[in-house]
C-alpha cells in the first residue's frame, strides 16, 4: 500500500469491484494515471469516489475549452489552497499538454509570459474568495461551466488530498526535479490531448439532480450535483450543535487561511468532529493525527473520516458555489 495515505488505509486497488472498478476503468482511460492516490484515497466512501471523479472528468477533461487553460485554473485553486500536490500535479499535467515552457516558467515561481494564461491563472486564484468578481472570464463565456466546474471540482479535491494525503506527488518528492516532471508528463501526452466525450461518467451516478444554473445544458451539472448530495451525508456524523457551528463559520467566511490563533475552532477533546470539519474545509494542511486520533472511535471506520472531510470541504465548495454572481448565466 502507497505510504501517500496519511490516516486511512483504503482497500488495494486491484481488489476494486463494481463501481470502484468502473472508475478505475475511467480514469486509466481518460485522465491517463492508473489508480492515482487522489482518487483511491475516496474509495473507502465509492459513494464519494464516483461523483468526485465525475466532476472532474466532466469539466476538466471533457467540457469545453483549452485543456491548457483549464490546468492553469485549476493550478490557481492549488495555489491559492496551498495544495503543493496539487500544484506539482498540475504541473506535470501542463508538460503532458505540450506546454512545457509554461509548466517550467510555474515550477519555478514566475508568472506566466502570456498574458491570456497570466489571466486565468489570475483567475483561478480569485475563486478561493466567495463573491470575488469573476467576470469578465478569461475565457469564452460558453466554457464557463467547464471552467467553473474544474475550479470547483479542485476546491474539493484539494482539501481531501491537503487533509488524507502526503504532499508527495512521486515518491521522495521527485516531481521536483525537471526531468522527471517533464518524462511525467509526456507519459500522459496522448491521453491528455484525445478528445474525450461528454457524458461519459453520468452512469456512475445514482439519479443525480440537474445541478446548477451556471452548468445548465452540461454533463459537469448533474456531476456537482451528486458529489454534493454525497457530500452532505457526513453531516450524520455531527450533532446538531457541531453542524450549527461549522455551517455559521463557513458562511461568514471570506476566503482567508485561518490565523494560527483561531478562536472559531473548537477543542479537539471537547468538539473533535466539529473540528476536523472546519479544519477539512478552511485550512486541511492543518489536520493533524491528534485531531484525527481525537475523534476516532472504534465504530469511526475510514469510511466515517473520508465522509467527515469530505462534508466539511464541500461546505467550503458550496460557500464559494453559493456566492458566485454571474451577470449573465452561460
Amino acid at each position: 500500500m502507497s505510504t501517500a495515505f496519511r490516516f486511512t488505509q483504503p482497500p488495494p486497488p486491484r481488489s476494486a469491484t463494481g463501481r470502484v472498478a468502473e472508475v478505475y476503468a475511467q480514469l486509466a482511460l481518460d485522465f491517463g494515471i492508473n489508480k492515482p492516490v487522489t482518487f483511491v484515497v475516496l474509495s473507502s466512501a465509492p459513494e464519494l469516489l464516483a461523483p468526485a471523479w465525475a466532476l472532474l472528468r466532466e469539466s476538466l477533461i471533457a467540457g469545453p475549452g483549452s485543456r491548457t487553460g483549464k490546468e492553469l485554473a485549476a493550478l490557481g485553486v492549488s495555489l491559492a489552497n496551498r495544495c503543493p500536490f496539487c500544484v506539482d500535479a498540475h504541473t506535470v499535467l501542463l508538460h503532458a499538454t505540450g506546454d512545457h515552457a509554461l509548466a517550467e516558467q510555474l515550477a519555478r515561481g514566475r508568472a506566466p509570459e502570456n498574458e491570456e494564461h497570466a489571466r486565468v491563472l489570475d483567475w483561478g486564484q480569485r475563486t478561493r474568495v466567495p463573491g470575488a468578481g469573476l467576470e469578465p472570464f478569461p475565457f469564452p463565456r460558453e466554457h464557463a461551466p467547464a471552467y467553473l466546474g474544474t475550479a470547483l471540482a479542485f476546491h474539493f479535491i484539494n482539501r481531501i488530498v491537503s487533509a488524507l494525503l502526503t504532499e508527495n506527488l512521486l515518491p521522495a518528492g521527485a516531481q521536483r526535479l525537471r526531468p522527471v516532471r517533464s518524462l511525467a508528463g509526456r507519459t500522459m501526452a496522448r491521453t491528455v490531448r484525445r478528445t474525450a466525450r461528454p457524458g461519459a461518467a453520468l452512469p456512475l451516478l445514482d439519479d443525480p439532480g440537474p445541478g446548477p444554473d451556471w452548468a445548465a445544458g452540461t454533463a459537469v451539472g448533474p456531476a456537482y450535483s451528486a458529489l454534493r448530495t454525497a457530500a452532505a451525508a457526513g453531516a450524520g456524523l455531527l450533532d446538531a450543535e457541531d453542524r450549527a457551528l461549522v455551517h455559521d463559520t463557513v458562511r461568514a467566511w471570506d476566503g482567508s487561511h485561518p490565523p494560527i490563533a483561531w478562536p472559531a475552532l473548537p477543542d479537539r477533546a471537547e468538539r473533535p468532529a466539529a473540528r476536523l470539519a472546519l479544519l477539512a474545509a478552511l485550512a486541511p494542511y492543518r489536520v493533524t493525527g491528534e485531531d484525527v486520533a481525537a475523534w476516532r472511535r472504534p465504530e469511526h471506520t475510514d469510511h466515517c473520516l473520508v465522509h467527515l472531510v469530505a462534508y466539511g470541504a464541500f461546505a467550503a465548495v458550496d460557500r464559494i458555489e453559493s456566492a458566485l454572481a454571474l451577470e449573465h448565466r452561460p
